[in-house]
């Protein structure tokens, strides 16, 4: 990743693993922050986010850079059956996206886990 990121974030990076996040979302929730590296209003929720989250050992993180693999998040709106936005979060459980908010409504604290 060329940006610095405060919190230890897996990187989304190959579109099998949406497989292994579908697969390990079944033991743990997983949470997916699709970032646009061109916006403002997304590089303020991403710093946002980090400054407030704080539970890591309830949820595995997952960061997708969308202007890199913008075919990978075509393909979480099809899979999750959510319409794509940037910024946006999706938290995954037991396979299906139970959670997603985007632009100013992402909130740490309103993750349902």
């Amino acid at each position: 990743m060329d940006i610095q990121l405060k919190l230890n974030w897996k990187e989304l990076s190959k579109l099998a693993e949406l497989d292994t996040i579908i697969a390990e979302s079944v033991h743990k929730p997983i949470m997916i922050f699709k970032h646009s590296t061109r916006c403002s209003v997304s590089r303020m929720s991403l710093k946002q986010f980090e400054s407030e989250f704080n539970q890591g050992d309830l949820v595995d993180i997952w960061f997708l850079d969308l202007l890199n693999h913008r075919d990978i998040s075509n393909k979480i709106a099809e899979v999750f059956a959510v319409r794509h936005e940037s910024p946006q979060v999706l938290l995954i459980k037991n396979g299906i996206c139970t959670y997603h908010a985007s632009h100013h409504h992402i909130e740490a604290a309103s993750l349902p886990l």
